[in-house]
């Protein structure tokens, strides 16, 4: 049997492995500096000025580990999501196609389902491949079988039902890694307040710059997290509607472009 390479799991792996490079890159060379440069900056001030309030810096926001492994998780899913709906959008430019010359007043009968089946195989081998011509190849072996129009229905049916099945599982990582995002976060969260409760005896002290920091950590690594979470959920929303879309678009292609014209002799 011929194998065919897994290039949507290389593709996820090399994005991957080129998006932990890139934001590692980005929080060496210029994230965890600015940030540095700005607690220094405001730690001066406040040692000369009792009433200064510091303001908040994106790059203090988002300088923290947790915070970078939200990144590169949010821009590892947008690679996914992008690739998804790069191949759907292939998919959906075969509804605009008549495929089978379907005119308005034509019937197919059982004899003419060979002569169809080879208009779809004109199609490029990729395109044969996907969702509609699948569809429509196994309807029209149906009706040649069985020359039953209510079972050429049910079969278009069930291969668009396994197919949104199929989809919907392939959603299964996205969910994973937009749950994993606020978990991450609340990580964050966990370990900046330990290391507060860790300095606790310096704030008795008087001292409260380090209880501080570390508060700051715990509570920007959950705005960060939870942010970005909102913002994942809704582009993986939008793309399950465009999918859920897809589904029925091509179950309305098979019935108006081949069901409907079918006749039993």
């Amino acid at each position: 049997m011929k194998k065919h390479f897994p290039f949507e799991f290389i593709y996820q792996i090399f994005s991957l492995l080129i998006i932990i490079i890139v934001v590692h890159a980005a929080y060496v060379a210029v994230i965890r500096p600015n940030a540095e440069a700005e607690l220094e900056q405001q730690a001066a001030q406040l040692k000369v000025d009792k009433d200064y309030v510091p303001k908040r810096s994106i790059y203090v926001l988002i300088r923290d580990y947790e915070q970078e492994a939200c990144f590169i998780l949010m821009f590892w899913s947008l690679f996914i999501m992008a690739y998804k709906g790069t191949n759907l959008f292939r998919e959906r430019s075969l509804l605009d196609k008549d495929i089978l010359y379907a005119k308005d007043g034509i019937k197919f009968l059982p004899q003419d389902t060979r002569e169809l089946a080879r208009q779809i195989q004109t199609l490029p081998e990729e395109e044969q491949k996907y969702l509609l011509p699948r569809a429509l190849t196994i309807a029209l072996h149906r009706f040649s079988s069985t020359e039953n129009i209510q079972d050429v229905s049910s079969a278009a049916i069930t291969v668009c039902e396994s197919e949104s099945e199929r989809l919907d599982s392939e959603l299964s990582i996205i969910r994973y890694i937009t749950w994993a995002i606020p978990s991450i976060g609340f990580l964050g969260t966990v370990r900046g307040i330990g290391d507060a409760l860790g300095q606790a005896h310096k704030a008795v002290e008087g001292d409260i710059a380090g209880v501080t920091e570390s508060l700051g950590v715990a509570f920007n690594s959950t705005l960060i997290a939870l942010c970005i979470s909102i913002v994942l959920m809704f582009i993986v929303h939008q793309l399950q509607l465009l999918q859920e879309r897809f589904i029925l678009d091509t179950q309305n292609y098979c019935n108006n472009n081949l069901i409907r014209h079918l006749q039993v002799s």
